[in-house]
């Protein structure tokens, strides 16, 4: 029926909160993710926003601990998270071909000679042309969206009113619940079997609560109290009245219940509200691909964004093909909406379940909410879901079958790529490089240096990658200034411009060596090409180094002044430590012991003494500003590694199998990293590189 499309547009808000985002709060707030790139300093970022309340903090901690330090649970957390996502996936395969084939269907009985065949036929074109649109971009065509939805809205509160009038008004009698009892009690196993058809009338329910992020508790509330809620129930309880009367029309319901002057333009409106509610699963689905990828859970692939002004408009031209082909392919075999809807309820209930369990898990670790309540919340909603869940396995056979298939491919790539990423971060960690040795090469590390900046790329957030001791092997010379660049993303949704880099040096101060770790956020877009890049790291390593010298400063201004003390009052003892301590820089003492630490913000640099020398007054630092400037001025040089993954020899044949074989086949067809900065090929070097997993 068209009430399905609008279903589904309904329930898209989930995927826009869904797993995903339960998945990083849970991530902010304890370490469950498998990759151990984790930082103290992320705490610092204005959205992380990491407070915990003191009431049930420590059955909270008692969760944390448990969490981080037991690894089958994060796996399970993981494989919940990836199972759910893998199915609002999916649903981005089976929502397009309901909506547009409930919509077209309505032609058959009014136009003669309109049967399956050119339901089917029409279908097909009408998601030709849905997916053929999608490069432009929602932005175009959505100004159309309210005032097509409000029409809609209003159409279904109008017709249920008319057939309540009209046909049976003693069906407002339904609200009785105990006509649940007695329907459950005349029917039997057809009475819960029918539940599954029930699947498709709650499933917008959830998005209530799930797109608080775009819009405001107040607006979500009118909206749903005051139309969407009211509309729906009159609609289905003017169906219900109908049906009264008609027993037979069942199979059309919808259309069969519309008055017939108001077919034509009903049909138009609910055809509009099935492509807009396709459009909106379809750009969900990019959404939750965009998101997988930033939290190393899907191979890279082409993202295209099709808005300057809202950011969150993406394309992906792979996933768009691929779900174009996928509709087609269910239309044309299915052949009817009630098989595609057979399916489209395990999925649902499937992410249903999934919900359940993380916000459970939230209630618990975050919210911190009275052990009674969070006792309650999963018998009751999982009790409910568990019992749809057994109505729409019965219909496995009827076309069940096919979420779980599409789930099962999704699954399968998600999880293989986030345990090979795991398998690879963690052969770089075991194969970084010793500073011990860098230092020992000296300030021209073994080779030439010339002048330029090499931006030496990898995936460690501290320690020197194994591909540096390759490039100093391989190149015959190398940059006047290395820069190691970390892309990590933060489980936070955004990361402020301000406080993208952290910076921290390498060596002594005449290696002109650095760790920058750039970070986003999973729903950043890195839209910036290479230039305006090169131009911010710059920018903010010129005041990290600014900030250094300043630091450097107002220690030394703060040791001359306690010395002076000490000379006032020399007849105070002074124990050996104290003296020790003393003369040990406060940021050296730092940089020495702390190597997670990296740059702070403007905000909160130490105000200088008046007898501190500026910026421009310190030769040193003025040196080092102007050797970066000329090395900018050089050009900026790309420096990767081109990364063979390989199980050892000792590894079980399970494990060579994915690694070997299907993690290499996903690396070799997914996106280079520098691909989304359209870096010129001229500015790239690639090492090859061996990785034993």
């Amino acid at each position: 029926m068209p009430l399905a499309g609008l279903v589904n547009l309904l329930r898209v808000l989930m995927v826009a909160g869904g797993t995903f985002a339960l998945y990083s709060l849970i991530c902010r707030y304890a370490k469950v993710s498998l990759l151990p790139n984790q930082q103290r300093v992320d705490e610092d970022i204005s959205s992380f926003r990491l407070k915990l309340p003191t009431s049930e903090l420590e059955r909270a901690m008692f969760v944390k601990d448990c969490l981080e330090k037991k690894p089958l649970f994060k796996n399970i957390i993981l494989f919940l998270v990836l199972m759910g996502t893998s199915m609002v996936i999916g649903d981005g395969i089976l929502t397009p071909s309901m909506s547009v084939m409930s919509a077209v269907s309505g032609l058959q009985g009014q136009v003669p000679g309109f049967d399956t065949d050119a339901v089917v036929l029409v279908s097909i074109i009408v998601l030709l042309l849905l997916f053929s649109v999608q490069r432009f971009g929602t932005g175009k065509v959505g100004f159309m969206f309210a005032p097509i939805l409000g029409l809609w809205f209003i159409n279904l509160g109008s017709i249920g009113i008319y057939n309540i009038v009209k046909y049976d008004i003693s069906v407002v009698r339904a609200f009785n619940p105990v006509y649940i009892y007695l329907f459950f009690q005349t029917n039997g196993m057809k009475a819960w079997s029918a539940l599954g058809g029930c699947v498709l009338c709650i499933t917008g329910a959830e998005a209530m609560f799930a797109d608080l992020g775009h819009f405001s508790v107040k607006s979500i509330q009118v909206a749903f109290t005051a139309v969407v809620f009211p509309c729906l129930l009159i609609a289905y309880m003017g169906q219900a009245a109908f049906l009264m009367k008609n027993p037979l029309a069942v199979e059309r319901i919808f259309y069969d219940s519309v008055p017939g002057v108001l077919f034509w333009p009903v049909f138009v409106i609910a055809t509009l509200a099935a492509m807009i509610a396709s459009q909106a699963m379809i750009s969900a689905t990019f959404s939750c691909i965009k998101q997988a990828m930033a939290l190393g859970c899907f191979p890279r692939i082409k993202i295209i964004h099709t808005s300057k002004k809202i950011m969150g408009q993406i394309y992906i031209p792979v996933m768009n093909w691929f779900l174009m082909v996928m509709c087609i392919i269910i239309v044309a075999t299915f052949r009817s909406t009630n098989d595609i809807a057979n399916a489209y309820g395990i999925a649902e209930v499937g992410v249903m379940m999934v919900s359940t369990v993380l916000v459970t898990l939230v209630m618990l670790l975050i919210w911190q909410t009275n052990l009674f309540l969070v006792l309650c919340f999963p018998i009751l909603f999982g009790a409910v879901e568990f019992a749809y869940l057994t109505a729409v396995l019965s219909k496995i056979q009827e076309g069940g079958w096919l979420p779980l298939a599409f789930s099962s491919l999704f699954l399968c790539i998600m999880y293989t790529w986030n345990y090979g990423s795991v398998l690879k971060y963690q052969s770089e960690m075991r194969g970084k490089i010793s500073l011990d040795f860098i230092l020992d090469l000296g300030a021209t590390l073994g080779t030439v240096r010339v002048p330029g900046i090499g931006l030496v790329y990898n995936e460690l957030v501290q320690g020197i990658p194994s591909i540096f001791g390759q490039l100093l092997v391989t190149l015959p010379a190398m940059h006047s200034t290395i820069v190691f660049v970390c892309i990590k993303y933060i489980p936070v949704p955004y990361v402020p411009l301000e406080e993208r880099f952290l910076f921290r040096r390498v060596g002594q101060k005449d290696y002109h060596m650095f760790r920058c770790v750039a970070r986003y956020g999973y729903k950043d877009v890195r839209k910036e090409d290479h230039g305006f890049f090169e131009q911010l790291l710059v920018e903010s390593l010129e005041k990290f180094l600014r900030r250094e010298a300043q630091e450097i400063a107002l220690e030394t201004s703060t040791m001359e002044a306690e010395r002076d003390d000490i000379s006032v009052v020399s007849e105070v003892p002074q124990s050996p430590a104290c003296e020790g301590d003393l003369q040990t820089p406060l940021l050296s003492d730092q940089r020495s012991g702390d190597h997670n630490r990296m740059g702070t913000r403007d905000d909160s640099s130490p105000v200088l003494p008046s007898s501190s020398m500026s910026a421009e007054e310190d030769p040193a630092l003025e040196y080092e500003l102007e050797a970066l400037r000329e090395a900018m001025a050089s050009g900026f040089t790309y420096l990767l590694a081109h990364g063979d993954v390989r199980a050892r020899k000792e590894s079980f044949f399970t494990k060579k199998f994915i690694i070997n074989y299907f993690y290499a086949f996903l690396r070799r067809n997914c996106r280079a990293g520098t691909a989304t900065l359209k870096v010129p090929h001229s500015n790239i070097m690639r090492v090859g590189m061996t990785y034993m997993v």
